[in-house]
């Protein structure tokens, strides 16, 4: 559902990994009320080997999304590390069609959003450390 309202724009950066077996972790900062949040949320990944990484981005970004609507907010600037990945999530050109469940669920869960927009930035400190806990969760 759209809000009807103008909604704040909030600008939030993402940095996910999935393990090998499929667990993943993501991270989103994001500032509300006058303060910085890391948002940490978990994943699962059933894609092929070869279409991970993608497919944990996915994942990642869709469970983002329901995080941030539970906390209501509908107006969100996507940052993202891979420029290629970003252009894909907003164009929807070049998706794999191994991917295309993946795709769809982010889609659909960004639909519920009044704003969205991915863009490619800065997110080495989030991905860093959701490889980082993806790895030690392997390890465990």
């Amino acid at each position: 559902m759209r809000a009807t309202r103008k909604d704040p724009l909030v600008e939030v950066a993402a940095g996910y990994a999935a393990s090998a077996r499929g667990a993943g972790v993501a991270y989103a900062r994001f500032s509300g009320d006058g303060r910085q949040s890391v948002l940490r949320v978990d994943f699962r990944v059933t894609a092929p080997k070869e279409c991970r990484d993608r497919a944990a981005g996915y994942a990642a970004l869709t469970a983002i999304v329901r995080a941030l609507c539970k906390r209501g907010i509908l107006a969100v600037r996507f940052i993202v590390g891979d420029a290629e990945f970003a252009k894909e999530v907003a164009t929807g050109h070049h998706v794999d069609e191994r991917l295309a469940i993946p795709y769809v669920r982010l889609r659909c869960a960004m639909n519920s959003l009044a704003n969205v927009d991915v863009r490619a930035g800065m997110t080495d400190e989030l991905t860093q450390r959701a490889r980082a806990e993806a790895a030690l969760n392997v390890a465990a």
